[in-house]
């Protein structure tokens, strides 16, 4: 079974990055994927020429219920595909052949990867500069990027740390092989890293910000490598930036021949077909972990329907989440419609 799966996934991925310019199904969405940036994108940070209304959500995940009329489309009725881009926040959408994935069934687990999972994979590979028993710092360590950025690090071999807010998700991050899961609300994160880690770490995957990233920056060992993905103790303020004091950051990068590094998804698309192959064939042979949360702990239950997306939102500003949040759009019953 497991080499079934491999195998049809390198297919369908081939077919698909070669026939990208077939024809747009219409999907019916089971689940949806949340991220930082929705609340960026709704903000009309990324664009500002769109105004209110318009579409947001970046992914998602559901069934073709719909072909038009061309006949050189690579889906049939009843597929499964997984789609990234705006407009995922829907209970039905048009989705555009480069922007859709086939997946083998319909399991929140394939949202992870489409933009968490691509973000650490493409960011530690091409910025990382990742060696053999290097030291790695993932900030937000437990969340939807987070967990993968662990995960590739240890494979690569190196030592990795984890910041998190929550015992539970110290214990997370230890089954992923995390080797110094540090719960921050309880430790003196800064304390920590000098007293156990003084010549510093090789390379930040860092997405909170603001003081975090300050200290990032001090926390890095000669020649390290810091890369920023995100900034989410920022995104809800007024400019969406945290306040940062940079003024003596040239002369700390020097001392230290340390550099920053910025990462944008949108980027490296050329990057994206290796990535998604490798993430999903490691997932099917079990070296992957894709942790969901749909928010059945939260206030108010489970995130089920569109209606829950906001309490989904912030749900994970408010840190509670553990892994990627998800919001399932329609139960199976709703999803075996046909337009």
């Amino acid at each position: 079974m497991e080499k079934e799966m491999q195998c049809y996934m390198a297919r369908e991925l081939q077919h698909h990055f070669s026939h990208s310019q077939q024809q747009s199904p219409a999907v019916c969405s089971r689940f949806v994927g949340i991220n930082a940036s929705d609340i960026n994108f709704s903000a009309g940070r990324y664009d500002p020429s769109l105004k209110p209304p318009f579409d947001a959500g970046f992914e998602g995940i559901g069934e073709v219920v719909g072909l038009g009329l061309s006949a050189s489309s690579r889906y049939t009725i009843g597929d499964t595909v997984a789609y990234f881009g705006s407009g995922a926040f829907a209970e039905y959408t048009v989705v555009p052949a480069k922007e859709s994935v086939p997946v083998p069934a319909v399991k929140p687990e394939f949202l992870t990867l489409l933009v968490s999972g691509a973000t650490a994979y493409i960011a530690l590979k091409r910025l990382g500069d990742l060696a053999k028993g290097e030291t790695v710092l993932v900030t937000a360590a437990a969340g939807g990027t987070g967990q993968f950025a662990v995960q590739f690090a240890k494979q690569a071999g190196c030592h990795v740390i984890g910041t998190c807010s929550s015992n539970e998700k110290a214990g997370f991050l230890k089954s992923l092989g995390c080797n110094r899961p540090i719960n921050y609300i309880t430790e003196d994160l800064a304390k920590t890293l000098r007293k156990e880690y003084p010549q510093g770490v090789d390379v930040v995957y860092e997405s909170v910000g603001g003081s975090v990233l300050e200290l990032a920056v001090n926390s890095l060992a000669n020649k390290g490598r810091l890369i920023v993905i995100g900034f989410i103790s920022g995104y809800q303020t007024a400019s969406g930036i945290p306040p940062f004091k940079g003024a003596t950051l040239p002369v700390k990068l020097l001392q230290k021949s340390a550099s920053i590094r910025g990462f944008f998804l949108p980027h490296f698309f050329s990057d994206y077909r290796e990535a998604l192959g490798s993430m999903m064939q490691m997932f099917a042979k079990g070296k992957l972990v894709c942790e969901v949360d749909c928010g059945d702990l939260a206030e108010g239950g489970g995130f089920v329907g569109l209606e829950s997306v906001f309490r989904a939102v912030d749900y994970m500003y408010a840190g509670k989440n553990l892994g990627k949040v998800v919001v399932e759009v329609s139960p199976p019953s709703v999803s075996n419609s046909k337009l």
